[in-house]
């Protein structure tokens, strides 16, 4: 389905870049220098493009809520709109499959900030009608954003259901 006959957006942002600290569990990481600049970055350019979600689910762990965090702040957003989910730190697909079925049909602009490899293979699965080499061609760097089409219900999402209408990479900013 052409991008241009989807009226929803999903935005997968994958979290900034972690320190790697084998001293703490994965969970409790916190974002390196480098990846709060790049998330704030991020921020500062939806900011500048009017692009403003209207949900904001986060995996809790660290690394994940304080890049949604410092988006927030570009966005001069109020961190108390960021909901977290469980579902969203290596639950799998399915798991994200399933809360997105449970969005509100009011929901618009849906930004998920998450975790590799879910996302990428999210992505291509919801886009798995494009081309091979297009698909392979995505990746998904720490503090990525890609914007998707989406068809009018988030419940029942098939493979290839959604449109890809950009993948932002702090390194393109």
């Amino acid at each position: 389905m052409p991008p241009t006959e989807l009226t929803r957006e999903l935005w997968l942002l994958r979290h900034a870049e972690a320190k790697q600290d084998s001293a703490l569990q994965d969970f409790d990481r916190p974002l390196h220098q480098r990846g709060v600049e790049a998330a704030n970055k991020l921020g500062a350019w939806l900011h500048q493009q009017h692009l403003l979600p209207d949900l904001w689910l986060s995996s809790p762990a660290l690394r994940a809520i304080t890049t949604a965090e410092l988006v927030c702040g570009q966005l001069a957003v109020a961190q108390t709109v960021i909901d977290k989910d469980q579902r969203l730190y290596f639950k799998g697909v399915g798991a994200i499959k399933a809360l997105l079925a449970e969005l509100p049909q009011t929901s618009r602009r849906v930004l998920l900030v998450g975790h590799n490899p879910d996302f990428e293979r999210l992505l291509a699965e919801l886009q798995a009608n494009g081309q091979p080499a297009e698909r392979q061609a995505l990746a998904f760097p720490t503090a990525s954003l890609a914007r998707l089409a989406m068809p009018d219900e988030w419940r029942g999402l098939s493979a290839g259901c959604a449109g890809l209408i950009a993948m932002t990479k702090p390194s393109s900013l």
